[in-house]
């Protein structure tokens, strides 16, 4: 047997932090090579240009891993976090980081994984396009409701009873541990009071919450969803007992105490985790949806309307959306005479945006229920042009596929985070559009992918899109023309 090493763990002092890297971590370089530098959970924040001490964590043949464990000089470009949960809770990673350098350094991760990954020519790439707001920007939360409240260290060491039960989001790398949020900068408005409200009442009542460990409890998850255009709110309550007498006190003090909520849900999910897309959603009051309105900027056109479900794609910062589909929909080019394809159009969100310009729209999406969705909004709109089909897309894209219903001239394309499955990267190019436009939230993909598209077409503009404020996610939008 094995035993383990109680060698004394590396340490490094006094070391300027360089720059950040993939997935919001920062590089420190040495002469024995790159450093990545994480935020540990209850650790200090670091930021580029902070001279720190580290303690390497990890050694891998061509790079190390650490943490810093003390910050002797603070870099230029910090600012005072303003959540008092910030280092914990896991959240908006990037609060001691002034906003203005936050863009900088998204803006340079898109140019890097395009260069380096994808190994594509690229023209002068637009400023990154910045959110307004910066904080309450969610139009969706979902906090967990568990037996298992993150302690601090002084409530560790303490004698005090601690309550384990706990309304909040999850510790990273934790999953039975949640840390309960008193007040949260990413949703507005009264999404802090009713998470406040339905954690009083359960601890006024004894309400159980569930314990993921060992799978006993009531209460498991809050979804809160606001729609900005319209002020209507959305609340979904998600238990593990069908127990009507528990169910019905809870939403009955829901509707006393916020009489605004324009459609009251639950879920009764008997399963060990908490997804609950496999399960169904019972309107308690109210409509079994709210609605988004987004104006296309055509005075002779209603602004679109949106139904969004319980279960519906939306995206979750819905001001920044709105830009960033002005952008995808002014590079397609459309004269009123093509025919578009949207890929991954999940609730047809981009495909009927762009509808009203072109003369067709087909949108693809892999799960049934957007599709159904898509098609409900497509109704509700009265836009007749957009046709949607489900499927996996390898399979759909095929050569019989656009005999069918035509190929397209235009295709905008907004895949997850995995980017393009590379059978449907080489049907494009065979497909052959005038102009692709693709809308990516992870840029290493979507470079992967360019890459591949690179025998067919240039890249024609670049736009960094920033829909997720004091994050290192960044969304990025290409153009791409058919090359000759």
């Amino acid at each position: 047997m094995r035993k383990k090493s109680h060698k004394a763990p590396e340490r490094l002092y006094a070391v300027r932090v360089e720059s950040v890297a993939a997935e919001g971590k920062c590089i420190v370089r040495t002469d024995e090579g790159v450093i990545f530098v994480e935020n540990p959970t209850g650790g200090p924040g670091v930021a580029p240009g902070d001279v720190v001490d580290l303690r390497v964590t990890n050694r891998k043949k061509q790079y190390r891993e650490a943490v810093a464990e003390r910050i002797i000089e603070p870099s230029a470009v910090r600012t005072e976090p303003f959540c008092e949960h910030f280092g914990t809770c896991g959240g908006c990673k990037w609060q001691h980081i002034e906003y203005s350098e936050q863009l900088g350094f998204k803006h340079q991760q898109v140019i890097d994984h395009l260069t380096r990954i994808g190994k594509v020519e690229l023209p002068a790439i637009q400023p990154i396009l910045a959110a307004h707001p910066t904080q309450y920007y969610r139009n969706k939360l979902e906090f967990t409701c568990a037996e298992g409240r993150w302690k601090t260290h002084v409530e560790v060491a303490g004698d005090a009873f601690i309550d384990p039960r706990a309304v909040g989001f999850h510790v990273p790398g934790r999953f039975d541990k949640v840390l309960p949020i008193r007040h949260c900068y990413l949703q507005p408005d009264p999404s802090n009071a009713i998470r406040l409200s339905v954690s009083d009442y359960a601890f006024s009542t004894g309400m159980s919450m569930y314990n993921l460990k060992i799978h006993t409890g009531y209460l498991r998850t809050l979804i809160i969803r606001t729609a900005d255009s319209t002020g209507q709110l959305m609340v979904t309550v998600q238990v593990a007992q069908d127990d009507p007498a528990q169910l019905s006190g809870l939403m009955n003090h829901l509707q006393t105490e916020f009489p605004q909520i324009t459609s009251l849900n639950y879920i009764i999910n008997t399963k060990k985790n908490d997804s609950y897309q496999d399960q169904d959603v019972l309107n308690w009051s109210g409509q079994p949806y709210i609605e988004e309105r987004m104006d296309d900027e055509n005075p002779e056109h209603e602004p679109l309307t949106f139904r969004i479900g319980p279960k519906s794609f939306y995206q979750t910062n819905a001001q920044q959306a709105h830009n960033l589909y002005k952008i995808a929909r002014d590079w397609a080019g459309l004269t009123g005479q093509e025919r578009v394809y949207d890929l991954y159009t999940g609730t047809g969100t981009i495909a009927l945006f762009v509808a009203r310009r072109a003369k067709e729209v087909i949108g693809v999406e892999y799960v049934e229920a957007s599709v159904a969705d898509a098609r409900v909004n497509a109704q509700v709109n009265g836009i007749t042009n957009a046709s949607f089909f489900a499927g996996d897309m390898r399979h759909i894209l095929t050569d019989e596929f656009f005999a069918l219903h035509g190929r397209p001239d235009v295709v905008i394309t907004d895949p997850p985070r995995a980017g393009m499955d590379e059978a449907v990267t080489r049907q494009l190019l065979k497909a052959a559009p005038d102009r692709i436009v693709y809308v990516s939230c992870n840029t290493a993909t979507q470079a992967r992918d360019l890459g591949i598209l690179d025998a067919g077409y240039v890249v024609a503009e670049v736009q960094p899109v920033d829909m997720f404020p004091h994050t290192h996610h960044v969304e990025n939008v290409v153009l791409l023309k058919k090359r000759g």
